[in-house]
């Protein structure tokens, strides 16, 4: 009898389970737009800026309903990989290629402002992320073995190379798919992940507790070749990785990595058990232990930080983010695709 109301209990739980998945869901928002959108920064639940090729950035006021939207003068040609929003009237936005950009709006995209400009063709930008509106990072492909990391104290207004700069291996680098390859929180931990020849997990804790040193695990993601790897992580509760080939998007193995706590003071990494469906390219925490990914085969969701995972939608994305105040998710993608995420 007890025998049986174990299997009962372990089929209902599973059951459950599959029900909240099944209850996640994605909504088209746009598309037809002759963007490839990588550049995701959703503000609250009303505020979202969304950046991509052809210069093209665009901006929501009401959740993502409608979208206005704009190519930012003089830059049409730029690929703008990344933007980072304050609000509805101020953003930074960064471009990948030759020249290495970062321009700013404090008047809702009227007017852009260059705050930073390379014509060196050994910059590629990759990432950007604030650890507040003030202090923010630009991450690059590495140049002398060492990762390009670009700071700002003043809100993106000036740039200056930061003061320790992680080692690169050969043959790595990191990947500018969906502008979460950096990772940068309040308390100014800063994460990078890895990819090409390895793929690793750079760690910098707090400059003032351990000035410069940068914790680097290796990571058992898919590498070796110059589209494998990890490209982007998110930490919640717990940390998760993901990535995998993007030439290659089908194959789902070695796609997404996890660490977990082991006791109060260490934590290991570890595969899922249950991967995603295939190559991602972003990671966003939603709450608890639930992240939900995204990539060109479609968007997965893990309940339990990141073990096993399980897949709600078959559009393909490049981003996924969730509002920095409130709960609004949202999805961007190529051809000016957005979609929103309801839990």
């Amino acid at each position: 009898m007890m025998k049986n109301f174990f299997k009962y209990a372990v089929v209902a739980g599973c059951l459950l389970f599959n029900l909240g998945v099944n209850a996640q869901s994605i909504t088209l928002l746009q598309q037809g737009n002759a963007t490839s959108i990588r550049g995701l920064s959703v503000v609250d639940d009303h505020v979202a800026w969304i950046s991509g090729s052809k210069g093209t950035v665009a901006k929501t006021t009401d959740g993502g309903k409608t979208w206005d939207w704009q190519q930012v003068k003089s830059f049409e040609k730029a690929d703008f990989r990344d933007i980072e929003a304050f609000s509805d009237k101020e953003a930074v936005i960064m471009s990948s290629g030759t020249p290495a950009l970062i321009l700013k709006t404090t008047d809702g995209g009227a007017s852009w402002k260059v705050k930073y400009s390379n014509a060196d063709t050994a910059y590629f930008f990759d990432a950007m992320d604030f650890a507040d509106k003030k202090h923010g990072y630009v991450l690059g492909d590495p140049i002398n073995n060492k990762f390009v990391l670009m700071e700002t104290k003043d809100g993106g207004e000036t740039w200056s190379p930061f003061k320790y700069l992680p080692d690169a291996l050969p043959g790595e680098a990191a990947f500018a798919a969906s502008g979460t390859c950096l990772r940068v929180d309040s308390t100014n931990e800063i994460d990078i992940v890895t990819g090409g020849q390895r793929s690793r997990h750079l760690i910098l804790i707090d400059d003032k507790i351990a000035p410069g040193k940068w914790v680097k695990i290796d990571l058992e993601l898919l590498h070796g070749k110059a589209s494998q790897g990890a490209f982007s992580v998110a930490n919640g509760d717990g940390t998760v990785i993901v990535g995998g080939d993007y030439q290659k998007d089908g194959l789902s193995t070695s796609v997404a990595e996890y660490w977990y706590p082991i006791d109060e003071h260490s934590g290991a990494y570890s595969l899922a058990n249950k991967p995603p469906s295939g190559f991602q390219s972003c990671v966003e925490y939603i709450s608890e232990r639930t992240f939900l990914s995204t990539g060109t085969p479609g968007s997965n969701i893990t309940t339990d930080g990141g073990k096993t995972w399980a897949k709600i939608d078959d559009t393909s994305f490049n981003v996924c983010r969730k509002a920095k105040h409130g709960k609004l998710v949202l999805l961007a993608g190529n051809g000016g695709k957005i979609g929103i995420f309801k839990p």
